[in-house]
Formats: C-alpha cells, sequence, structure tokens
C-alpha cells in the first residue's frame, strides 16, 4: 500500500517553473580607480605605520632587558649605568624605526604615485575609445545620409522618367484625338 501512496503522492507533486531575470552589467565610472588607489595607499600607508609601532614596542621590550629591568620587581644596582643603557638602546631603536617608516612611507609615495599614473592612462585611453567611438558614428552617419540621399535622386529620376513618359502618351493621345476629329469634320 506504501507503494501505491508514493507513486501517486509522485504524481501530484508540481514543480513550479523557475523566474527567468536579467540584471544590468554594473561598470565602473572614471572616478572607480581613483577611489581604488586612495584606498591601497591607506592600506599601504596604515601598514607602515603598524610596522613602526611594532618596531617601537621591540625597542622598548630590548631596552627593558638591556638594563634589566622588570615591571614587576624594583631596579637594583647603579640607576646611572642603568640610565645610560637605556638611553643609547632606545636612540638605537628610535633611529631604525624612524629608518622603517621613512622606507615605508617612500614605498606608499611610489605606490601613490604607481597608481595614479594608472588611472591616468586609463582615463587617457578611455578618452581615446570614445573618440574613436564618436568618429566611427560620425562616419556611418555621414555614409548613411549620402546613401539616402542618392536613393532619393535615384527615386527623383525615376519619377521624372515616368512623368515625362506619361506626358508624352497624353501628348500622343491628343495628337491622335485630335487627327480622328478632324478627319470626321
Amino acid at each position: 500500500m506504501s507503494a501505491i501512496f508514493r507513486t501517486s503522492a509522485l504524481r501530484t507533486v508540481r514543480v513550479a517553473p523557475r523566474a527567468f531575470s536579467t540584471s544590468v552589467r554594473t561598470r565602473k565610472s572614471a572616478m572607480d580607480p581613483v577611489k581604488d588607489a586612495a584606498k591601497t595607499v591607506d592600506k599601504t600607508l596604515s601598514q607602515a605605520a603598524i610596522k613602526g609601532l611594532e618596531v617601537g614596542q621591540s625597542a622598548t621590550e630590548k631596552a627593558k632587558a638591556a638594563v634589566g629591568m622588570d615591571p614587576n620587581k624594583d631596579v637594583h644596582g647603579n640607576m646611572e649605568e642603568a640610565a645610560s643603557q637605556a638611553k643609547a638602546s632606545a636612540q638605537q631603536m628610535s633611529g631604525e624605526a624612524k629608518g622603517k617608516g621613512q622606507e615605508m612611507a617612500g614605498e606608499a609615495k611610489g605606490k601613490g604615485q604607481e597608481m595614479a599614473g594608472e588611472v591616468k592612462g586609463k582615463g587617457q585611453e578611455m578618452v581615446g575609445e570614445a573618440k574613436g567611438k564618436g568618429q566611427e558614428m560620425a562616419g556611418e552617419t555621414k555614409g548613411k545620409g549620402q546613401e539616402i540621399a542618392g536613393e532619393a535622386e535615384g527615386k527623383g529620376q525615376t519619377m521624372t522618367g515616368k512623368v515625362k513618359g506619361k506626358a508624352e502618351e497624353l501628348k500622343g493621345r491628343a495628337k491622335g484625338t485630335a487627327e480622328e476629329v478632324k478627319a470626321k469634320m
């Protein structure tokens, strides 16, 4: 009995057709590459700043280790010697951090200039394409106009020929009728 139920259940199941839809293809505006470039530069600068902070933390930890400082204990021994060691180590680490920061800033600046060049090139490319498309459309329009003018001239000549032919035909009929009338008189 369950087999009968299954087959009847399968026959009653109907599958709805899937909806058909389309969507418009998105295009990037001329400003999108500029925004992307700005985001890339911002990201690079942020990473450089984070590396600089990490170098500073590392310098602090090294300075504390060199002096023998433990934040949980009091400092014992010669305070002047510990202070001079800490100062030398801090200056060294500060120099390293400054150098690393300048290096990263230079990289970011270079990346920004590179991206600006790419955006400028892309913009010029797009202008060139638009100009070419405009010239193509103008040529097509001019050609179509000449084609239509040629067709109109041909039709005009055809019509002129038909009118002249009809006039000659009517002239011949009138002459024939005039001769018939003359002959009857």
